[in-house]
């Protein structure tokens, strides 16, 4: 019996041991470990083929350890995108900028990933978590530079001011990413790093050569701010080369700066193939093997491709180790892990998250409001806006985008359930009260084929009240090259574009409008700005409306009509010609951007008109300060016109032009939306830190130093008539900010 038994204990003892070593007993599965310690005990479990197999975007499952599969590649620009599912679409990144409203933009980003993380919990829950476009790791914020306002890619950015770019950006990681101590509610990714923006047709190729002062009064500022006090947890290397090396495999940007500098501890992925333009377009590699290898080496850790396979070869052949493919992962794996892969969901604060939030009202309502905020009011000739809804009977409607659905989504995009283009939201309003003439006119850069002529158009719009012509361009004609696939037309190359102007068709078709002698107003619908050479002079009023996502009919026919008051401010600089500007691919900051350019300019960047008006205080502050102190400033506002309204406070700092030493005519150093009633007055205090009060130097070096420093408050750049001056003096031995 005792011989029976025993062989019995024998025959059972190796299912006994595989039943101990299920997945979901290993201990990389116990959430009570550190995650240090289970990381390092799911790398002992994975073999060299199956680690590189998780290092590409495409991470596929590994069955025998329960691992189940991820797509790293998941876009949210402004919005979660690309995705089959209805969900809330905001205005595009650079209208967002335009809002000059952090906190409205950290409650975006909280959305976005809130959206996000029902459709992510679906899937897990089903076991489908391979799919594209439905994971939690998001390919944005966008914080390059928009450097030239022809790259059609700059849409995507916070506009061409670095600390105005900082701020926006860390307000999206904030939302993106939330505020649990262990688990990210999703993951951001600061791209493209570095020194990149535009153009788009020779950007698997191009050399990015700067200055150290360049490099680092404008280029690296954003990211070094989103690395070292937003936290964000992923950055994206760009596709060109920067001094010579591909920026996926640059070991001044990947190692010195952004690791041992900056002491970034999250994970760096290339952007899509772009590993493989090391040997094939760069040509600074022999062959694909020794390319993955070099991008391994200075930190590239994901592959948006399909080339980081050839990694097990790399350690066959010498040129790495699987000690340095382990770095990489365990970063990778970190991610994974705060995203709650292998948790239960009662650990995980967000697993609870359902599809119920999906377009819920709260989300509607922040992408109506985003909109509004975003539109900047440029132009407006005698206050002929708004407009009077009771003297009003009749309204020409006329332009491209005045029912195009498509633009008004921009890049990127999601698909919400319901799409408000101005014609929707004017029928939708007054549809009973006032007559709506709708007429297309012309197509984006075209004429309509059998249309109208356009002084038949113009007679027939002659018979309204007012005349609204809805223009601009589209993500068609300028955008990411490949994406914005619409070529050979005037204006347009590879994506950008090559002049700032309107299409000509339609700048033809307002000269016959506006022989009407009826009230032209223009809502232009872009990604960036536009000279308006005829119609600054010409129409009665022009709103830059961007391209602003769901709900910006609704936005544009509020401020018509009085309904909300603009205060949206430029992000870019509005010169008068592409003549202006230097060649595209010299990415010298010289003469570029409101902080270097010295020629008279069509639209100032933070600049935007209100229905109302305001009046600022002396500004306040302590007579000096000791380098590397901070000063707080502060100055009154009161809003002295007869509406309510928005106020965008903006503080600059100016210091003397020094000799040799490239400084800034002035730059932006803290901005407050602000929201004032008919009469009332409010204190908007700022907190200048020695950062902000320093320069950058020929070494690349941010130093505080001794000296006058003229500091502004006001509703837009310096200008005494819509602001307060005052000076301050610095003391002290010269500081070292970095």
């Amino acid at each position: 019996m005792r011989k029976s038994l025993f062989a019995l204990a024998l025959l059972f003892a190796p299912i006994a041991s595989m039943q101990a070593q299920q997945p979901a007993n290993y201990p990389f599965r116990n959430a009570e470990l550190p995650v240090e310690e289970r990381i390092q005990d799911l790398l002992s479990r994975l073999t060299l083929q199956e680690k590189v197999s998780m290092m590409k975007h495409e991470s596929p499952a590994i069955e025998r350890l329960g691992i189940p599969a991820y797509d790293w590649w998941n876009e949210a620009l402004h919005g979660v995108a690309r995705t089959s599912e209805k969900v809330t679409v905001f205005p595009q990144a650079i209208g967002m900028a335009a809002t000059f409203n952090a906190e409205a933009m950290v409650k975006m980003g909280d959305i976005a990933a809130t959206e996000g993380r029902a459709l992510f919990n679906e899937d897990l829950k089903n076991g489908k978590t391979g799919s594209r476009y439905r994971g939690l790791t998001y390919w944005t914020p966008n914080v390059n530079i928009f450097r030239d306002p022809r790259w059609g890619r700059g849409q995507e950015t916070y506009g061409e001011d670095p600390y105005l770019t900082a701020k926006m950006g860390s307000a999206m990681v904030r939302g993106l990413e939330g505020n649990d101590p262990y688990y990210l509610k999703s993951v951001a990714c600061a791209k493209h790093y570095a020194v990149h923006s535009g153009p788009e047709h020779n950007r698997h190729y191009y050399d990015a050569r700067v200055s150290l002062y360049d490099l680092w009064d404008t280029y690296l500022p954003a990211f070094r701010e989103l690395v070292t006090k937003a936290g964000v947890h992923g950055i994206m290397c760009a596709y060109n080369r920067y001094e010579g090396q591909p920026c996926c495999g640059n070991n001044e940007l990947l190692s010195n700066i952004l690791r041992n500098q900056w002491h970034f501890n999250g994970y760096v992925t290339s952007d899509c193939w772009g590993v493989k333009d090391f040997a094939h377009h760069h040509k600074t590699h022999p062959d694909d093997i020794v390319a993955v290898s070099d991008a391994l080496l200075t930190g590239t850790d994901l592959e948006c491709g399909n080339l980081y396979p050839l990694l097990e070869q790399g350690v066959n052949k010498g040129l790495h180790t699987e000690r340095d493919i382990n770095v990489s992962l365990e970063r990778l794996l970190n991610i994974l892990f705060k995203i709650g892969m292998f948790d239960p969901a009662e650990k995980v604060p967000y697993a609870s998250i359902g599809r119920e939030v999906l377009e819920c009202k709260e989300h509607k309502q922040h992408a109506l409001k985003m909109a509004r905020e975003a539109v900047v009011l440029l132009k407006n000739e005698k206050n002929i806006l708004p407009l009077d809804k009771k003297q009003i009977k009749r309204i020409a409607l006329v332009g491209p985008n005045a029912d195009n659905g498509s633009t008004q989504l921009g890049n990127y995009f999601g698909v919400p359930s319901e799409n408000v283009t101005p014609y929707k939201s004017l029928v939708k309003r007054f549809g009973n009260n006032i007559r709506i003439d709708y007429i297309p006119g012309t197509g984006l850069v075209k004429e309509l084929e059998n249309g109208p002529s356009f002084q038949q158009i113009a007679a027939q719009a002659k018979e309204a009240d007012v005349i609204v012509f809805v223009g601009g361009i589209s993500a068609d004609y300028e955008g990411e090259a490949g994406d914005a696939g619409a070529a050979g037309y005037f204006g347009f190359a590879s994506g950008d574009r090559t002049t700032l102007g309107l299409p000509p068709v339609q700048t033809d078709l307002m000269k016959e409008l506006k022989k009407t002698g009826r009230p032209l107003v223009l809502v232009n619908m872009t990604g960036s700005a536009t000279s308006f050479e005829w119609e600054g002079k010409n129409v009665d009023a022009i709103m830059q409306a961007w391209y602003g996502g769901q709900a910006i009919g609704d936005a544009i026919v509020d401020i018509l009509f009085g309904e909300y008051n603009p205060a949206g401010r430029m992000p870019l600089t509005t010169y008068k010609s592409e003549e202006d500007l230097p060649a595209m691919e010299d990415y010298s900051m010289a003469n570029r951007t409101y902080r270097y350019f010295k020629g008279e300019v069509q639209y100032p960047f933070g600049y935007g008109l209100s229905y109302t008006t305001f009046a600022y205080g002396k500004v306040k502050h302590a007579e000096s300060v000791g380098t590397g102190e901070k000063l707080e400033v502060s100055a009154t506002v009161t809003n002295t016109g007869k509406l309510a309204g928005d106020e965008v406070v903006q503080l600059y700092v100016m210091h003397g032009q020094n000799g040799e030493e490239r400084v800034p005519l002035c730059a932006l150093k803290g901005f407050q939306r602000i929201h004032l009633k008919k009469g009332e007055t409010k204190t908007v205090t700022f907190l200048l830190t020695p950062e902000e009060l320093a320069l950058v130097n020929k070494q690349g070096n941010l130093v505080e130093k001794e000296g006058k420093v003229k500091l502004y408050i006001g509703g837009g750049q310096p200008d005494a008539s819509t602001g307060s001056f005052s000076e301050l003096s610095v003391k002290g031995n010269n500081y070292v900010v970095f």
